[in-house]
């Protein structure tokens, strides 16, 4: 018996220690989860965002703004990857890299960061003319908050 619980207890260590190490976003959880930059109650699934650390932890913001300015401020260690909320699909995340975004125009986003992020080229276009707002890229949205 004293074997079974030393392979129970190796792989239950593995297992957490592989998930600790996850690259996956954490769902959001609207009106629960607080943004980790600026303290309000996360609550728009259209523009929430995540950030993950090398470290594995996962960072959650109201805003697209709110995930840059932390990043930018020194106090996390290094990222590993960033997330934004697919704005066609409600809370859903997707890599803030390979994500299509939208400007300004009557984009309205809860810290006045006014950018949407969309999954598909295609779906941005189709949105730029309806939201009347200009393409944008990851790293100019990057660049744009201090």
């Amino acid at each position: 018996m004293p074997y079974m619980k030393r392979v129970v207890f190796v792989l239950l260590t593995i297992c957490v220690l592989n998930s600790c190490n996850s690259n996956e976003p954490k769902p959001i959880k609207l009106n629960s989860d607080s943004c980790d930059n600026c303290k309000m109650t996360i609550s728009n699934g259209k523009f929430g965002a995540e950030l993950i650390t090398e470290k594995g932890r996962h960072y959650k913001f109201d805003d697209i703004a709110c995930m840059v300015k932390f990043a930018k401020s020194g106090t996390t260690v290094s990222t590993k990857a960033f997330y934004v909320n697919d704005y066609l699909q409600d809370n859903t995340l997707i890599d803030a890299k390979k994500a299509f975004y939208l400007k300004d125009g009557s984009i309205n986003s809860p810290m006045r960061g006014n950018r949407a992020a969309f999954s598909t080229q295609q779906e941005a276009e189709q949105y730029k003319t309806k939201l009347n707002a200009a393409p944008s890229s990851w790293d100019e949205i990057f660049n744009s908050f201090q």
